[in-house]
């Protein structure tokens, strides 16, 4: 897929100076596809120094052989491009009450580049799965100590897993985006790219793929990046992040931004969903007690957003409104008002309120 830039080049807010925790300004949302500085960089520790002729992606576990590939082998394979939406689990962190631990997200976690590698599923065949397999865990070069939101035991890297159908479904080992090689802060030389998964699970500067029978139960897959769920009547029990809810945000007006009274103004934004298309976005003028269909602009493309329009008649008087966005996808699943509790500070998707100001008039 190829598109013009989704976000103009602007200077992201550094959430964090060290480790790098830097977003984008939203409102910047032009084309579909998210230019590399237009794209949030999330770092849990220090970015590792990697020299890709002597990097090595090792993969082991229960696999029938036990391979070492060099860079130069990687990406000697057979190469696959896509576009994928990724969203921090956290974003929209800014908007809790009462205020969530962690990166105090705005709107500009997520964002849809073009990423160039080699399907995961090609490199877990060559080295030939056991028929034992369960899940496949990612494990980073990058590592560090936490104290929040637990303690590590000292140095530990980072590592997500995956089940064996995603992994050999639709995950792309990459070493490119939007044609370029991955910069540091975006996990050269190599990452993995999860469509239609928080971007947690696409674990940076990977080094390790190592093939299990067992659920894997490490920091990032159970102490962190993990959340309450009730299912079947029973107490609640503690699951990983994992797949992306259905979401629209806007993009402009940004929030507290100023806009004429009277005037016909263009709401824009995007939506998107971990699981299916997105098949309606609606907006309110009024802070939730009505909505309007609002204008998909493109084409549905599994895992990929989709923009929107809503032409906005402002009130005539000044004042302060309040504007909502909310999606559908082809599931019937919609935004609901309010936060799970459960979920803590992640996975959140209810409407977000933006505040806008009307101002002036027409003489």
């Amino acid at each position: 897929m190829s598109g013009s830039p989704a976000l103009l080049p602007a200077a992201p807010v550094v959430r964090q100076a060290e480790p790098p925790n830097l977003e984008p300004p939203f409102h910047a949302l032009d084309g579909r596809i998210t230019p590399t500085e237009g794209v949030y960089v999330r770092s849990h520790f220090p970015a590792p120094e990697l020299d890709e002729k002597r990097w090595r992606l090792r993969i082991g576990g229960l696999v029938h052989s036990q391979l070492e590939l060099s860079f130069e082998e990687l990406k000697s394979m057979p190469a696959r491009t896509i576009a994928a939406t990724m969203e921090c689990a956290g974003n929209n962190r800014i908007y809790l009450s009462p205020r969530m631990p962690g990166v105090q997200w705005d709107l500009g976690a997520v964002g849809t580049p073009e990423w160039t590698g080699v399907p995961l599923r090609d490199v877990l065949e060559r080295a030939g799965l056991r028929t034992n397999a369960l899940e496949v865990v990612l494990e980073g070069a990058d590592c560090g100590t936490l104290t929040d939101p637990g303690r590590t035991p000292g140095d530990i890297h980072y590592a997500r897993s995956l089940p064996l159908d995603k992994a050999l479904d639709d995950v792309v080992l990459a070493y490119a985006m939007n044609g370029q090689p991955l910069t540091r802060d975006h996990g050269f030389p190599l990452r993995a790219v999860v469509p239609g998964w928080y971007g947690m699970a696409a674990v940076k500067w990977l080094r390790t793929l190592h093939v299990t029978d067992s659920p894997y139960q490490g920091f990032f897959q159970t102490v962190d990046y993990s959340f309450w769920q009730k299912r079947d009547g029973l107490s609640p029990q503690m699951r990983p992040v994992t797949t992306m809810l259905v979401k629209a945000q806007i993009a402009r007006p940004a929030p507290h931004a100023t806009v004429t009274a009277g005037s016909i103004y263009e709401v824009t934004g995007a939506a998107w969903t971990g699981e299916g298309d997105v098949t309606r976005v609606e907006v309110s003028s009024d802070g939730g007690h009505t909505w309007a269909d609002a204008e998909l602009l493109d084409a549905p493309l599994a895992g990929v957003w989709r923009r929107w329009r809503f032409s906005w008649h402002a009130p005539e008087e000044p004042g302060t409104v309040i504007l909502k966005a909310r999606a559908t996808d082809s599931a019937g699943r919609t935004q609901e008002e309010g936060h799970d509790a459960g979920r803590g500070g992640y996975m959140i998707n209810f409407p977000l309120p933006v505040t806008v100001y009307v101002k002036g008039g027409r003489p």
